[in-house]
């Protein structure tokens, strides 16, 4: 029968809880599923940003003492800004593990294994869903933390940038030239861009937005002759490419509250170098004091009086865009 003592086995050690979070899984949200943001990881909790014009990139640390990158006059600007914290804390009472004894092939280990592996299994669901909203944020340029009010980054007022007003597609009106209106969307994100080359642009759409646009007279020839419709004749919700741009329904949502509004749609540009990135920092453990940060972390400690354990998986991230104006909203 198990005892809390198993817990002091190294299966539970952090560095194994780490590889455990971190190991390859199904990647939840279609932002994260997408690969557009560029991962990397940091020593310090505090990211310097450089601002050049309007675009920004991380500064690289460098060793006290030593050199770092060069700022060059007045129109660079560097500004701090901090990772986010997601804490997940649990705990695993003695009386749940109790009953766990060896069975057919079956170890006391293995079971309490399922029982930790269920625990973290569940705070990285909710930490990846909280990635995908962040980075959401990042695409609108804003980063909402979880109660949907309070602005952790606000990539426009942080580096001085106005916020470009929304690009009407007129869906509303039948006579509207989508196919040149894309084209208008496409020549103003390739203008911000400065020459850097993409692999393609991607709308991700809000519902009511998604509903219009295949049901303009002007898309609707071309989105039923597409693969997506012809495949899937029940579900119009597949991705397809018009005037340039592969259209996607996005669906992540909490609580009724949809991550892109019914009404609006987010151009981005695919395969551009460092325009998307994350940024994690380590946990906040001596364990992991100056080491290069990684996006999950897991950690057990028994609690007073062996009563079972208390956990923690967490994540800092910082999401950001680089070139904020290279992302288009649009409406109906």
């Amino acid at each position: 029968m198990a005892e809390i003592t198993i817990f002091e086995d190294e299966a539970f050690n952090v560095a194994n809880l780490i590889l455990t979070l971190n190991d390859d899984h199904v990647v939840p949200g279609q932002i994260a599923a997408s690969g557009l943001f560029t991962e990397q990881g940091s020593t310090t909790i505090v990211q310097q940003i450089e601002k050049s014009g309007t675009t920004l990139q991380l500064v690289p640390s460098a060793p006290r003492g030593s050199g770092g990158q060069a700022v060059i006059a007045d129109k660079r600007k560097l500004i701090p800004f901090n990772t986010v914290h997601l804490p997940q804390p649990f705990t695993i009472l003695a009386d749940e593990i109790q009953g766990i004894r060896a069975f057919g092939s079956r170890t006391e280990l293995m079971g309490v294994q399922d029982v930790v592996n269920a625990r973290l299994d569940k705070a990285r669901r909710q930490l990846d869903t909280t990635h995908e909203y962040q980075r959401i944020g990042a695409i609108k340029g804003q980063v909402i933390d979880a109660d949907g009010e309070t602005v952790l980054v606000d990539i426009y007022q942080s580096f001085g940038i106005k916020r470009p007003k929304a690009f009407s597609m007129g869906l509303d009106n039948a006579a509207t030239d989508v196919s040149a209106m894309c084209v208008e969307v496409l020549d103003a994100q390739e203008d911000e861009l400065y020459g850097l080359s993409s692999t393609g642009a991607r709308a991700y759409c809000g519902r009511n937005f998604w509903k219009k646009f295949i049901s303009h007279d002007k898309v609707r020839e071309s989105y039923l002759a597409s693969e997506a419709a012809a495949t899937l004749r029940g579900d119009r919700r597949k991705p397809f490419e018009f005037g340039g741009i592969t259209w996607e329904r996005y669906r992540g949502k909490v609580g009724g509250v949809p991550f892109v509004g019914d009404d609006t749609a987010y151009v981005v540009a695919e395969g551009v170098e460092g325009l998307y990135i994350s940024v994690f920092a380590p946990a906040d453990w001596m364990e992991t004091v100056n080491t290069l940060g990684l996006p999950y972390y897991g950690k057990l400690e028994v609690m007073r009086m062996g009563r079972g354990v208390e956990g923690e998986a967490q994540s800092n991230p910082l999401h950001l865009c680089t070139r904020p104006l290279a992302t288009r909203e649009l409406t109906i």
